[in-house]
């Protein structure tokens, strides 16, 4: 709701994050609060080295995260897939409130995914499984052949994987995450209720273009990677539309700032500060402040059938300057929207 009909203060159910890399270590210390600060609750992302691929890891990791958040913040773990993934371990983890999901990376589609799935068929006895009880598959949706190009890996990755997988498992529940073309859009509206998808708010926010805008800028590379102006837009569109199949899922991925300008940069973007200030951007933009709560607040807890949290955030339309980077002992952190003006301010909870 708002406090005007000029919308100067937005008052929302507090959202979640159902896609996050929180990375560990001294990294999880320095920007794990940026996710806690807005977020009650998060997927977090298993890609860490070694993966998260045992009940027991995802217990540490879920104890390390919540000694970097404190008590008002709920991780929810994820298993890691591999080739040789045990069954048995990803039932009991499920079964012990362990784990939330499951997270399919393609080998080597993105960062410390080299011990994702070679074969899809080498998983089915896993999927089979998540399918029984119910648990959601999360994908990483790209082929990585060698002979696709980049831009083409996603709508190639439905074709050939994504429309088997759900031919041939139709009752699992699937979260196509941080989509970014209008293929993707179309495949998830066409789809059953049990198929969903996240949207990040950078791929709401720019194209292609942005990456090559003046020379090689790679605080605006990611993978998925950027697609046309016309995936952008139907992005946009499919998140504002007011349909439940879409909710929000950051994808932020920090990195040191020397290894996102070395000569091999890494992907990702690092938008946490500034995430649910640039989704009401968007949604303001797309005149659909109306469809925000229940893209960031609602559509994601009913499709993993959890509760709708009972605070609410509190978003003030002000001119909010973002930091130029963030501080690190290894180094600074380049955020998303690096000092870029705002229309919007998180001014945290209502009381």
């Amino acid at each position: 709701m708002t406090d005007s009909a000029i919308s100067t203060r937005l008052i929302i159910r507090q959202p979640d994050d159902w896609h996050v890399h929180l990375r560990d270590g001294e990294m999880l210390e320095a920007v794990a609060e940026y996710t806690a600060r807005q977020f009650a609750r998060a997927i977090v992302m298993p890609n860490l080295a070694p993966p998260v691929t045992t009940v027991d890891a995802a217990n540490s990791y879920r104890d390390r995260i919540k000694a970097a958040t404190g008590t008002n913040f709920t991780p929810l773990m994820t298993c890691y897939l591999t080739d040789n993934i045990d069954p048995a371990e990803v039932v009991l983890g499920f079964g012990k409130g362990v784990f939330t999901a499951c997270k399919l990376y393609p080998a080597n589609a993105t960062t410390n995914s080299s011990h994702g799935v070679t074969n899809i068929q080498n998983i089915y006895p896993v999927l089979e499984a998540m399918q029984r009880i119910g648990m959601p598959l999360l994908v990483h949706g790209e082929v990585t052949d060698v002979d696709i190009d980049i831009f083409d890996r996603e709508a190639v990755f439905i074709e050939r994987i994504l429309s088997k997988v759900i031919a041939d498992f139709p009752d699992l529940k699937v979260v196509f995450e941080h989509i970014t073309t209008a293929e993707a859009v179309e495949f998830v509206d066409g789809s059953g209720t049990n198929i969903a998808a996240t949207i990040t708010p950078h791929h709401l926010a720019f194209n292609r273009n942005a990456i090559f805008q003046g020379g090689i800028r790679p605080h605006y590379y990611c993978l998925p990677v950027a697609k046309r102006e016309k995936h952008r837009l139907a992005l946009r569109q499919a998140a504002t539309s007011g349909s439940e199949k879409y909710f929000l899922g950051t994808d932020s991925a920090p990195h040191l700032s020397d290894d996102k300008e070395s000569s091999c940069g890494c992907a990702g973007l690092f938008n946490a500060p500034y995430a649910l200030e640039s989704y009401t951007q968007t949604f303001e933009e797309e005149s659909a402040l109306d469809k925000l709560e229940a893209f960031a607040s609602e559509n994601g807890p009913r499709f993993y059938g959890l509760a709708l949290n009972d605070t609410r955030v509190v978003l003030e339309k002000l001119d909010n300057q973002a930091a130029k980077e963030f501080q690190t002992d290894s180094g600074p952190v380049i955020p998303f929207l690096a000092d870029e003006t705002l229309s919007w301010k998180f001014a945290g909870f209502e009381h």
